[in-house]
């Protein structure tokens, strides 16, 4: 099979009925849906398939939907093929509190990009050996990439010197609103 994305498709949609392909095919790249039950298994077929070949996992990483569509969540993975010269995306989307299973059995790089998707948005992989945070503290409360995350965030960091440790304190803002004007702010504040 050559890189004949519509071929390739085709291929897909008539080896794996489940796969939810895109149309039309934007950017020369390639999407598809599948649904959480069988990315393990649809994975495995586009790795193993002789004639797709997609033998390396680029990445994998989640997108917050609130506000645009339902499911909340997507989960992306970007795959390549030497072989075909072309890469693939998979999509999954899933709901707040929905387990996604993991995908370490057929790729194992994909253990620290789930780890990371957890951390960020809270998404968690049935059966991962290590589902722990990677980028943000052990006790930090919430997940940062969500839409609904405040942009303050619940907890500060700061050094007490009389401690000589770091500690964490409720976010506070001292400052109060202030009257700015925003159509003249070269003129300052009226007082």
């Amino acid at each position: 099979m050559q890189k004949n994305l519509p071929a390739q498709a085709a291929y897909i949609k008539e080896n794996f009925q489940t796969a939810q392909v895109v149309e039309p095919i934007k950017h020369d790249n390639l999407t598809i849906y599948i649904a959480t039950t069988e990315i393990v298994s649809f994975l495995k077929f586009l790795r193993d398939d002789q004639n797709l070949s997609f033998k390396t996992l680029l990445d994998v990483f989640g997108a917050d939907m609130l506000g645009i569509r339902s499911p909340r969540f997507e989960v992306i993975y970007n795959l390549l093929s030497y072989k075909l010269n072309n890469r693939i995306t998979v999509k999954v989307a899933l709901d707040d509190g929905e387990k996604l299973p993991t995908v370490i059995p057929v790729f194992s790089a994909a253990g620290w990009f789930e780890r990371e998707a957890f951390d960020m948005y809270g998404i968690e992989f049935a059966n991962h050996p290590d589902l722990r945070r990677i980028l943000t503290d052990y006790g930090f409360e919430g997940h940062p990439l969500r839409k609904d995350f405040p942009l303050t965030g619940y907890q500060e960091v700061r050094y007490d010197e009389s401690q000589k440790k770091v500690v964490y304190e409720p976010v506070k803002l001292p400052q109060e609103f202030r009257n700015f004007d925003f159509e003249m702010p070269w003129e300052g504040q009226k007082k």
